[in-house]
């Protein structure tokens, strides 16, 4: 498959997410919109809640629980500096430290960046940058080796799964045959990720396919996941790409065991 076949799959899978909203129900109009070296503004109404990474008996990631849900509010404005006193939100701490949010993450479209795996009956498309250390990928040899056994029923479930529960959607999988992205859908909404396991707080994970605009105005490609920088260290802004892990970010979620940063 050509990165152009997989941009076509990417154009098909948004109709169909289309699609599969209620006739009966107005669409959506969930937005993020980055304020300059200041927070996540996130208007429409999106349901905010956390969500906590599972492992497995050996320690590796294997599926999402819920967590605290949020008070509905139509538009509210979540901390990008990481150091917020009134986590998940926004109180100004950032023009204290002078926070340099500068966004550096490429405008390119994903299927302009993707390497790819090409196995039997899955193609497994991979935006290395875009990685944000879930590590849902782990299991069972790593969904790249699934997909080199994707002709094997069991091997290609396992690795459709996990690319799917991978939040920042580094990873794709396709379908061989219809090149249709095998996508799990998503309402739209905002939920923070929990990793007990590593004991921190990870991304803001936005799903179901919310627009996302840069401070200078720019739009980044409207994805079914993304995740986003909320510890204020990533290097590839806004988007996360694991920095939570070695600078311990916590922000006092009862699942981890240090004290809050």
């Amino acid at each position: 498959m050509t990165r152009d076949a997989y941009l076509g799959a990417q154009d098909r899978l948004g109709s169909m997410a289309k699609k599969e909203t209620s006739e009966n129900q107005p669409e959506k109009k969930g937005r993020v919109e980055i304020e300059r070296n200041g927070p996540y503004v996130v208007s429409g109404n999106l349901p905010l809640s956390k969500e906590i990474i599972c492992p497995d008996e050996d320690g590796e990631p294997l599926k999402w629980a819920a967590g605290e849900k949020y008070p509905p509010q139509e538009e509210y404005r979540l901390c990008r500096c990481g150091q917020s006193k009134n986590k998940p939100y926004c109180d100004k701490t950032h023009v204290k430290i002078d926070f340099d949010g500068t966004e550096t993450a490429s405008l390119k479209k994903y299927g302009e960046q993707a390497d790819w795996v090409d196995g039997p009956d899955l193609i497994l498309y991979d935006v290395q940058k875009l990685c944000a250390a879930a590590r849902f990928c782990h299991r069972e040899g790593g969904t790249w080796e699934l997909t080199e056994k994707s002709g094997d029923k069991r091997c290609r479930e396992t690795a459709i799964q996990q690319a799917g529960m991978c939040p920042s959607g580094r990873l794709t999988a396709c379908d061989k045959k219809t090149k249709k992205a095998l996508e799990p859908v998503f309402e739209q909404e905002i939920t923070l990720v929990e990793d007990p396991e590593e004991n921190v707080s990870g991304p803001i994970w936005v799903k179901g396919g919310v627009p996302i605009k840069a401070s200078d105005g720019s739009e980044y490609e409207v994805r079914n996941r993304v995740t986003l920088c909320r510890c204020g260290e990533s290097r590839n802004k806004p988007f996360c790409d694991g920095s939570h892990i070695p600078f311990e970010f916590n922000d006092g979620d009862k699942s981890l065991r240090r004290n809050k940063r």
